[in-house]
């Protein structure tokens, strides 16, 4: 009997590649399992094995409580009844004894199967997660295993499997059995069943280290990829920067006769990949993402992070790409927002803009429409930029001087001044409820604020939405959506009253 238990141990930790002291844990708990039905009533029961021989004890035991609680059948005592087995015994103590032992036979042995098996799935999952936890990011090869109509199952040796759902694949690649491929992976499934890992090959990432392996400029540090973004298995985009003036980034991705980049595209189902220089200027490098569009101009709104770039008519489908491929992918790998449009339409854009910008220069600053077009060539956009901008810059202007530039900036700080009172005045004109001003959470100068909105009652305040309430000054999502519940607060008393 011992013999057989040590036989067990060791053939399925060599199988299974686990420890052996996992399998006796296991066996143990199996054990126990099938001594505990010997008893009606329940019973707390543990085995031990002796690693070295394989000999096992089994042990029944009780815990203690006191003699006003109902001791449960079969694994408590009341101090009364363990008082009869050790005089010693207290509440919280434990009293065990030893129990004849169940042979470990067939009976025994098949009650144990289950517990191995899932001691050992649970032992080797853990082996696996330690195995690639520190190695999410990195490019993988595998064979494939299995094929389904919703995913791939990947083989990446000593039971570590991946899962590639279909919507990771790029393009139309098809997979068979014992196929080789190279994955990235994504995650580690800890607690679910089937494949461990979680893998792709759609994922920018992949891209970038099909270019590590292919130009050794990279993997040496001569050459940094910047960005990467892919619409998989049709096109990518990837910007690169050279730390050695003497390297051309570009011309050693592309590799001799394109030999590198066409290495990466096969990999990628043939997907077209665009080879970007980087440029820490964010124009210059919205201009060459654009690529292969010539851009004619680009105006920069950095307020809302975004480009308006101008093309010529002819090149504007080539510059919005397919379905507005290429120009998604140049606004991903720059991290700007890019609008493309005719270099009429951004003519009549900045016209329109312009034009609004000298009225608002002329009635605030009183003056001729001829300086307020002054201004707004020279990039004056505002009376905030007309009021606190060094002088010399407006006396720079030509047809300006010291005196004009002065009288420009003490018109804008009096309209700006201006625009403070009336503001002032439309808060104080509009009186808050006292129920608004007592709600909790509220203080003085924000009720004065919605009031100003028209939010005079917490009736009102209940009816915002949080969007409702972004402008509103030093109010963010958390503080608006705590306020509107506050505020809401009687509807729900009013329906549990109901």
């Amino acid at each position: 009997m011992s013999k057989e238990i040590l036989m067990v141990a060791e053939a399925v930790s060599n199988e299974k590649g686990v420890s052996q002291e996992i399998i006796f844990e296991a066996i143990e708990q199996a054990l126990a399992t099938a001594t505990k039905k010997r008893y009606e009533e329940g019973a707390n029961v543990r085995v031990v094995i002796d690693r070295e021989t394989g000999d096992y004890e089994s042990f029944r035991w009780w815990d203690v409580v006191a003699d006003d609680v109902m001791a449960e059948l079969g694994t408590q005592f009341t101090t009364e009844e363990a008082i009869e087995k050790d005089p010693t015994l207290k509440v919280g103590d434990t009293f065990e004894e030893a129990v004849d032992n169940i042979a470990f036979g067939r009976i025994a042995a098949q009650t144990a199967k289950q517990v191995i098996v899932q001691r050992v799935k649970d032992a080797e999952r853990e082996l696996i997660v330690n195995r690639f936890k520190d190695r999410v990011g990195e490019l993988l090869n595998g064979t494939v295993k299995k094929v389904t109509r919703d995913h791939i199952v990947v083989d990446f040796g000593e039971n570590a499997e991946g899962m590639l759902p279909r919507e990771e694949l790029v393009g139309r690649e098809i997979f068979r059995i014992n196929d080789r491929t190279r994955v990235i992976l994504l995650g580690i499934r800890e607690e679910t069943r089937g494949p461990q890992l979680l893998v792709s090959r759609a994922t920018p990432e992949m891209l970038i280290q099909l270019f590590e392996i292919e130009v050794p400029e990279i993997s040496e540090g001569i050459i940094e990829i910047k960005a990467a973004a892919r619409d998989p298995g049709q096109r990518a985009k990837i910007a690169v920067k050279s730390k050695d003036a003497r390297v051309d980034p570009v011309g050693a991705c592309v590799g001799m006769r394109g030999a590198r980049v066409q290495a990466v595209s096969n990999d990628l189902d043939d997907e077209r990949v665009d080879i970007i220089l980087w440029d820490d200027n964010p124009a210059q490098l919205v201009i060459n993402a654009m690529a292969p569009a010539e851009v004619e101009s680009l105006i920069v709104d950095e307020d809302t992070h975004s480009m308006d770039v101008a093309v010529q008519a002819d090149n504007l489908a080539q510059a919005i790409g397919k379905g507005g491929q290429n120009v998604r992918l140049a606004s991903e790998l720059t991290g700007w927002t890019i609008n493309v449009m005719t270099v009429e339409d951004a003519l009549e854009k900045q016209d329109a803009e312009s034009s609004n910008f000298v009225e608002s220069l002329m009635k605030a600053l009183d003056v001729d429409e001829d300086v307020a077009v002054v201004l707004v060539e020279e990039g004056f956009t505002s009376i905030e930029e007309v009021a606190y901008v060094p002088l010399e810059e407006i006396s720079a202007i030509e047809g300006f001087d010291e005196d004009i530039a002065e009288e420009l900036r003490a018109r804008a700080k009096d309209a700006l001044l201006t625009r403070a009172l009336t503001s002032e005045e439309e808060l104080s004109n509009a009186e808050p409820a006292d129920d608004l001003l007592a709600m909790e959470g509220m203080d003085k100068a924000l009720a004065y604020k919605l009031a100003a909105k028209n939010i005079i009652t917490m009736e009102d305040l209940a009816e915002q939405a949080v969007d409702e309430l972004m402008d509103v000054e030093e109010m963010d999502e958390e503080k608006a959506a705590a306020l509107i519940m506050t505020a809401r607060a009687p509807w729900f008393a009013e329906e549990q009253g109901e």
